[in-house]
């Protein structure tokens, strides 16, 4: 054997699970370049030349490496530096956490972070008081733990004019006092009206969140992700420019593309902007051809569009039954309008409603357009109506779930299933009923809504419990995923989503995305989340080895 044909990399001596049907377990693979050359057993070490990195297993697994198909990585890695409020659920650790980083910042004219959890607070909705007994002299605002609402104390309210006489906006809403005095709380589009005048990110902390994220990322074994917004929201300036910059000057390991964000506010007018901005973002491992439409919000807020009037306090049917931020008819159109340019769409639906609209929208793309392998999918699927389920696989969309949601927590019983009602609550998350009907399935954590950790999620989608948590109570057992399902579905499902058909699975030929985990998950599914990620490498190239 010559010297061109030894490999550059043979890891040997553990599990291989490689996600191949025709091939699912080996114990050794070569990678010569970017891609995976062998698979198989002792065959594989002819391979190994006097250059040959050899990197012994010693029992560990090897799997492809995970993707997220759907994650918000500039902002979430932005968020790490500023007031940092997740990881707890305790009102006085938030105060604490507040009062410290004003303490060691103050130089800094906002107070600005996030993380705090609906749970923590009386009906999911803390005060402005609360903060002005933190901080007073300066505004502060802080997005809740799923980015739907932010709190704001009373400097911020002044500064933005916010009053008892300010309207709701119509995809959002301003929390009250009995007097009609801002309460603190804005949901939704309302956040706008503070987070307008906060001052935006500059363009090297854009850049400094992207790499901070991009390091937390591939120490979870995540190789690549679908960022689901870029584009100006929220007063928040594109966060496009930091992944170009880093895919130019090489400090972009990561596979990515972009979800460019669909502004709700207008019409098929901005269609021509973003045929203009795929073309304008395509940077080596960086390109952006999907659209993203939210057409809904969130069930905890009663935001989330629904088929039938959440309940109230009592049980009783209210006038509410969510919001469509996006007119269905419209929706339709300008969905087969993306379509037919090849733009793959990327829709935020929550509620039964909701679904069934970003459906209706795909199957008219399909009538208009016939199937163009543009791989839309919908992300976030909380409540479907079992009249749906099996639409995914008839239309091809793809079903984008975030599993770590899928289990009891205070957030799920106290401020959700009350308010859904029996028979709806029922239908969350139906990861079970959507594989068995024949839908793909992709996965993603919407971090920094929640954990970016794909082991955790997995857990989930195949216990229904938290890990770690001290509620053993089974959610809905019956939509569990088994463990290979659910692994596929951060692999090759969402690496499928991002149009990645040469990664995703262990085969020769593929890109060597590749993680090392400190154990076989499949020896004890119901303790994955205890995994931990010893090495990750994308392309070959290794860019986490834990300490």
């Amino acid at each position: 054997m010559s010297t061109a044909d030894h490999a550059d990399l043979v890891l040997t001596g553990g599990p291989v699970h490689t996600g191949d049907p025709a091939r699912t377990r080996a114990t050794g693979l070569a990678v010569t370049g970017e891609r995976i050359t062998a698979v198989g057993h002792d065959e594989v070490k002819e391979l190994i030349g006097p250059r040959t990195e050899v990197v012994d297993l010693r029992g560990r697994m090897l799997i492809p490496g995970f993707q997220d198909a759907h994650v918000h990585a500039v902002y979430g890695g932005v968020e790490l530096g500023q007031c940092d409020l997740t990881g707890t659920t305790g009102p006085e650790e938030y105060r604490s956490r507040i009062a410290e980083y004003a303490r060691t910042h103050p130089g800094a004219a906002w107070i600005t972070g996030g993380g705090w959890s609906l749970e923590s607070f009386a009906g999911g909705l803390p005060t402005r008081q609360q903060l002005d007994e933190v901080v007073a002299d300066r505004p502060v605002y802080l997005l809740n733990r799923d980015h739907h609402g932010a709190w704001a104390n009373t400097r911020a309210l002044e500064l933005a004019g916010v009053t008892r006489d300010t309207p709701d906006p119509a995809d959002g809403r301003i929390e009250r006092e009995p007097d009609g005095t801002p309460s603190g709380v804005l949901q939704e589009g309302a956040t706008a009206l503070v987070a307008r005048i906060v001052p935006p990110t500059g363009a090297a902390e854009r850049l400094a969140g992207l790499l901070r994220a991009q390091r937390l990322l591939h120490s979870l074994g995540v190789t690549g992700w679908q960022d689901a917004l870029l584009g100006v929201f929220n007063g928040q300036p594109d966060p496009s420019d930091a992944y170009l910059a880093a895919a130019r000057d090489g400090s972009l390991t990561a596979r990515v593309t972009g979800a460019l964000w669909w502004d709700r506010g207008r019409g098929a007018e901005q269609i021509p902007e973003l045929v203009q901005r795929r073309a304008e973002l395509e940077q080596g491992r960086f390109r952006a051809r999907s659209v993203k439409i939210m057409q809904d919000g969130i069930a905890e807020n009663f935001t989330a569009a629904m088929t039938s009037p959440y309940l109230d306090g009592c049980g009783c049917a209210t006038a509410n039954s969510g919001l469509s931020f996006v007119d269905p008819a419209a929706l339709c159109e300008h969905v087969v309008a993306l379509d037919a340019l090849g733009f793959q769409v990327h829709f935020h639906a929550l509620g039964d409603r909701a679904v069934r609209e970003a459906l209706d929208a795909v199957e008219a793309a399909r009538r208009a357009n016939g199937h163009r392998g543009t791989r839309h999918h919908l992300a976030h699927l909380q409540v479907v109506h079992p009249a749906d389920v099996p639409r995914f696989a008839r239309l091809g969309a793809i079903a984008n779930i975030q599993p770590l949601w899928a289990a009891h927590e205070p957030q799920m019983d106290e401020l959700t299933i009350p308010f859904l009602g029996p028979e709806r609550a029922a239908r969350q998350y139906p990861f079970g009923d959507l594989l068995r009907s024949g839908a793909t399935l992709a996965a993603g954590s919407d971090w920094p809504v929640s954990s970016p950790d794909p082991l955790a999620g997995i857990h989930v989608a195949v216990n229904r419990t938290l890990p770690g948590g001290d509620d053993d109570r089974v959610f809905l057992p019956e939509q569990r995923l088994d463990l290979a399902t659910a692994l596929a579905a951060y692999t090759a499902g969402s690496a499928h989503v991002n149009g990645l058909d040469d990664a995703g699975s262990l085969r020769p030929g593929n890109l060597a995305d590749l993680v090392v985990l400190d154990r076989d998950v499949f020896l004890a599914p119901q303790a994955v989340a205890e995994a931990r990620v010893e090495r990750t490498y994308v392309g070959g190239r290794l860019v986490h080895e834990a300490s």
